[in-house]
């Protein structure tokens, strides 16, 4: 079994925004794969269906960014999932470009409260993840209005691309090949 959480903050007015890619993500895989994530369970909206003949939990944390590692564990937990190769994060990332995706099989939190907070969580640095780029904040910008605002019409297109990519990273490293997944989506992209 798989747990595939998305990264983001509840509620309307965060619909959209740049720290809430990891929705979007798992909005895009309940699409394709046709699972409702509707359940309130473990502090996070869920789904549970079947990927490539794998059972599969895809969960909305609904705590709040900063504290998304509480949702995480309790998942892991009831769920009985080895994290280090079962649970697949999903998030955005302003060291990226928008739309693109690092795979990690591990890492730091590299500055990101959420993930920060699940490591704390869970006790390891040793899960595989996907960043989503949303691009770099601009100077003299705050970080929480940067990754709180919404993206223009020609960064939503390139965010589009990047979501779509996000799900066949997430299906490849379902197959056991997160080396493939980062050898094919960490490259960067070419420049129009």
């Amino acid at each position: 079994m798989f747990v595939i959480v998305g990264l983001g903050n509840p509620s309307r007015e965060y619909k959209g925004t740049r720290h809430n890619a990891g929705f979007e993500v798992i909005d895009r895989i309940s699409e394709k794969y046709n699972i409702s994530v509707n359940i309130k369970k473990h502090r996070a909206l869920i789904g549970k269906g079947m990927i490539q003949g794998k059972k599969v939990i895809l969960a909305k944390p609904q705590t709040f960014m900063n504290l998304s590692g509480e949702s995480v564990r309790s998942l892991v937990n009831f769920y009985q999932v080895d994290a280090t190769r079962e649970l697949v994060v999903v998030y955005d990332d302003v060291s990226l470009g928008t739309g693109q995706l690092r795979i990690r099989a591990k890492g730091s939190a590299g500055g990101h409260n959420g993930i920060k907070n699940i490591i704390s969580q869970i006790g390891g640095q040793v899960f595989p993840r996907i960043k989503v780029g949303v691009g770099e904040k601009p100077p003299k910008m705050e970080l929480a209005d940067y990754v709180l605002g919404h993206f223009s019409k020609a960064e939503q297109q390139l965010m589009e691309e990047g979501y779509e990519m996000a799900v066949c990273a997430a299906e490849t490293i379902m197959e056991g090949r997160i080396e493939a997944a980062m050898n094919e989506y960490n490259r960067k992209k070419k420049e129009e």
